[in-house]
């Protein structure tokens, strides 16, 4: 399933986009002070600021809404990335950027990686597989930035387990959070971890 393949009795996209905007953010609000099961579509409704008459316009389920958040969660990964990967610099440089600001993102969306992992087990098969295709994509951008920027450097392995190293230890910052918090900042996290990263190159 695609976001596009979610039920919508309105056809028209951009009010389509719109509400759904508003339906991820009061969702998301909720699911972090609450959790996905506690959550009722009626109290999304609420937060989104329509009436569940209005919900049920734009999704069939509370699962749809699940399947929306995630979906968001990771075009706001991909678009962070793609617009760092173009940085000018020296390959290093490039490779630097793209580690700090993907950990920085996964700073800013802790609560929202943590629902993600939560609740995506609540998705069906083929919503799951969707979402886990988009984590696929995410380390796949990031194993093409380390090929482009250490061609000479890495293997194809190396370059495919690098990246899926980088990817869990940005998430890390947010799993661990109730242990990392109280030893790093968040520019202490990514300098130490950048900093072993480029170790395991040498």
């Amino acid at each position: 399933m695609t976001e596009e393949q979610v039920f919508s009795a309105v056809k028209d996209k951009e009010l389509v986009e719109k509400r759904r905007k508003q339906m991820i953010q009061g969702a998301l609000n909720l699911f972090k002070e609450k959790g996905f099961h506690r959550t009722t579509t009626r109290e999304i409704a609420k937060e989104s600021g329509f009436s569940i008459g209005t919900l049920y316009e734009y999704i069939r389920t509370k699962e749809d809404v699940l399947f929306l958040v995630c979906d968001a969660i990771y075009d706001q990964v991909q678009n962070r990335l793609t617009a760092v990967i173009h940085v000018k610099g020296s390959p290093l440089e490039k490779l630097v950027s793209v580690i700090d600001a993907y950990f920085r993102l996964m700073d800013e969306m802790q609560e929202e990686i943590v629902i993600m992992y939560q609740e995506v087990k609540s998705l069906k098969k083929n919503s799951k597989e969707y979402v886990l295709q988009k984590e696929r994509e995410m380390v796949q951008m990031l194993e093409k930035v380390i090929v482009t920027c250490l061609p000479e450097s890495v293997t194809s392995k190396d370059a495919m387990l690098l990246a899926n190293n980088i990817f869990i230890q940005g998430q890390m910052w947010s799993f661990r959070r109730w242990m990392l918090h109280r030893e790093f900042t968040v520019d202490e996290y990514i300098e130490r971890q950048t900093q072993l990263i480029l170790r395991s190159l040498s």
